[in-house]
């Protein structure tokens, strides 16, 4: 690039409205892991004894980030496949045991690798994409258990390193739409080297129907007829600056299925940790049955709180506290399933162990009693109809416990259950449970897989090629910056990025003089709710998504399985 050509920094507006004043590292020069390890230890030191960092303005160096905008980073359908099933049985309880799947994959980026610093979103900015999944495949047995078609891992292990696609492959790919033969990961994983165990995901070329006509479905089944593609999209939203937060939405019309909600994060830095927790519009994921077997539903998934350890280090790894909470609203009147999901605290010394234990137990009318149960301890015992436990990494098993859990074939004034077998005879149950032993101790079911993570990797999203792009669409926004971070050009990458976020606090400075007010153009104003509303605007470009024709994914690399 020739010295003229390099885009002037503007002299720095002062950003009137944000919190406090800017946070920021000056670039160290260095281009190492030595250089980086500097820059975030200073970035550390800076951050000590800040409130909430998220609702800072962070300004980093581009080399301490990786090509992938912050809004195309989190999505929560890293297995769009498991989420489309939820609605796919007539059984309510087996219906809540799909969410708990969806719930443990949804974040399947930080299972299969490590941690990433996308860009900072700016106001305005949006982001769409889709897949094309196909159904997954069920036993016979009862409850069914599903069996992902694509993207799994042959010789899983208990806690995988598999490479998850590239977000941002190399620039003709992008530029084109179009996947390239091979790229190291946008989100810079660090992963060890292939192994059977740790395959990268599958290129499908030219669409993922044309690569299943005779697609193995692991245990010796083979399915013939692979059945056809659902198409899941997905629309999100920079919403506000200070602080930041973004709307969006995700649907699978064809299942009846919606996905909603705000994200906020609120962050700070604990000794060597940075804790992650939900911000105040934050109430989680919000899933809507809108035809179907549950027609009416609504699932509530909360958001546990997360840690980023390893910061000195420059290995960080996410470990997991606190609860994850799935209420049932809606639907049929009577008794709900609702989920406590306890993510269990790692100890100060040794390895991590990420170690999951949790309880199904019924809720039934007019009952308000269990909003205060959090931890699996806290239910008692008589509402309790199945547990699980295992690794949020790995394998996670669950039991049937009591008889609650069956569909009811008549109904007693407390709402239970009698299954179309005769039980055996169950122990009588304590008032409330003591720990996870006392609860599964109680019943008589036997311990069945619920998912196993150690299988999955992330289905990559097809995303609409540059020339199709708005302006403030992510890729199209960020689009010189990704170009030089993936040529290693990270003077350039700072200088692209710094423009891009001086013209809109330009911008925001001249709003605020003008006394014009920010609208978001997908998303309606109010978000006091936690459930996004789509504008006319924002369900024209679902529609625009859902008839997207059926194209090249531009994620992944070309030596990969589809399954095991």
């Amino acid at each position: 690039m020739a010295k003229d050509d390099i885009p002037q920094v503007p002299p720095e507006v002062v950003d009137e409205d944000a919190p406090g004043p800017p946070i920021s590292v000056p670039d160290s020069g260095e281009t190492g892991e030595g250089g980086k390890l500097k820059m975030i230890v200073q970035l550390v030191k800076k951050c000590l004894g800040v409130k909430d960092i998220a609702s800072m303005r962070l300004s980093l160096p581009a080399s301490l980030l990786e090509p992938v905008p912050n809004l195309e980073y989190w999505n929560y359908l890293d297995r769009p496949d498991i989420f489309a099933a939820i609605n796919d049985s007539d059984d309510p309880f087996e219906r809540m045991l799909a969410v708990i799947r969806f719930a443990f994959t949804k974040d399947l980026k930080f299972i299969n690798g490590g941690v990433c610093k996308p860009y900072n979103s700016v106001l305005g900015e949006h982001f769409r994409a889709h897949w094309d999944v196909p159904p997954v495949a069920y036993t016979d047995d009862a409850p069914r258990a599903p069996t992902p078609r694509i993207y799994t891992a042959s010789n899983p292990t208990a806690t995988p390193e598999i490479p998850i696609p590239s977000l941002v492959s190399d620039s003709s790919s992008i530029k084109s739409g179009r996947s390239s033969k091979s790229t190291r990961s946008g989100l810079s994983l660090r992963s060890k080297a292939k192994t059977p165990s740790t395959a990268a995901t599958s290129l499908l070329e030219p669409n993922l129907a044309a690569q299943m006509s005779n697609l193995s479905l692991g245990d010796g089944i083979t399915d013939i007829n692979p059945p056809e593609n659902l198409r899941v999209v997905f629309l999100t939203e920079q919403v506000s600056h200070h602080p930041p937060i973004s709307a969006f939405v995700a649907s699978c019309p064809s299942r009846h299925l919606e996905l909603s909600g705000i994200d906020q994060i609120a962050a700070k830095v604990s000794g060597t940790t940075l804790r992650v927790s939900p911000g105040e519009y934050n109430q989680g994921l919000f899933i809507k049955l809108t035809g179907g077997h549950g027609e009416g539903e609504v699932y509530n998934v909360t958001h546990p709180v997360a840690s980023v350890n390893g910061i000195l280090r420059g290995s960080f790894y996410v470990t997991v506290g606190d609860s994850t909470i799935i209420t049932c609203t809606g639907g049929r009147p009577g008794r709900k399933f609702r989920t406590i999901m306890e993510y269990k605290e790692e100890s100060w010394l040794g390895k991590a162990h990420f170690l999951i234990e949790g309880v199904v137990h019924t809720v039934n009318e007019g009952e308000t009693q269990y909003e205060q149960w959090t931890k699996v301890k806290q239910v008692p015992q008589s509402h309790v109809v199945a547990v699980f436990d295992g690794t949020w990494r790995g394998h996670v098993r669950w039991r049937r416990v009591g008889l609650g859990s069956y569909k009811a074939a008549t109904s007693s004034a407390a709402s239970s259950p009698t299954p179309s077998h005769t039980p055996l005879p169950a122990p009588s149950m304590k008032a409330a449970a003591v720990s996870r032993a006392d609860v599964s101790n109680t019943g008589d079911g036997e311990y069945m897989t619920l998912i196993d993570l150690s299988r999955l990797q992330v289905v990559p999203k097809s995303v609409r090629s540059l020339e199709k792009q708005l302006p403030y669409e992510s890729r199209k926004l960020w689009e010189k910056v990704t170009d030089k971070l993936i040529k290693k050009e990270f003077s350039d990458a700072t200088k692209e990025k710094v423009v891009i976020e001086q013209r809109q606090r330009d911008i925001a400075a001249e709003r605020k003089r003008s006394g014009v007010e920010f609208v978001p153009q997908y998303f309606e104003k109010d978000i006091s709710s936690g459930i996004p509303t789509l504008t006319p605007e924002g369900l024209k470009a679902i529609e625009e998504e859902l008839a997207e024709e059926v194209s090249f994914c531009i994620e992944g690399s070309e030596d990969a399985e589809l399954t095991s």
